[in-house]
């Protein structure tokens, strides 16, 4: 199963960006090139198989992390163990 988690966009070059994955210090690089809009630093990307497939509103990629983390958290109440992940 694929799960697509907003990344931010840290940098960018030559149309591939380094985007940070939740609030870690988790990295992960995509190609731009199959998007048609501009990207800039500090846009929220969903990332597929080494590609942005989209780019988030800033509000629904937070709103998404909260989401993602209240299921984190609601996970390890129930007793699920989950190993190093941050968002």
């Amino acid at each position: 199963m694929c799960l697509a988690v907003p990344a931010e966009v840290i940098s960018i070059v030559d149309q591939v960006a380094t985007c940070r994955v939740g609030e870690g210090d988790t990295t992960v690089t995509a190609s731009l090139m199959v998007l048609d809009e501009e990207i800039v630093i500090g846009d929220y990307l969903i990332i597929h198989a080494g590609f942005a497939i989209r780019k988030l509103d800033p509000l629904e990629a937070k709103q998404t992390l909260q989401i993602l983390r209240d299921v984190m958290a609601a996970a390890e109440e129930a007793g699920i163990k989950q190993d190093n992940i941050v968002i």
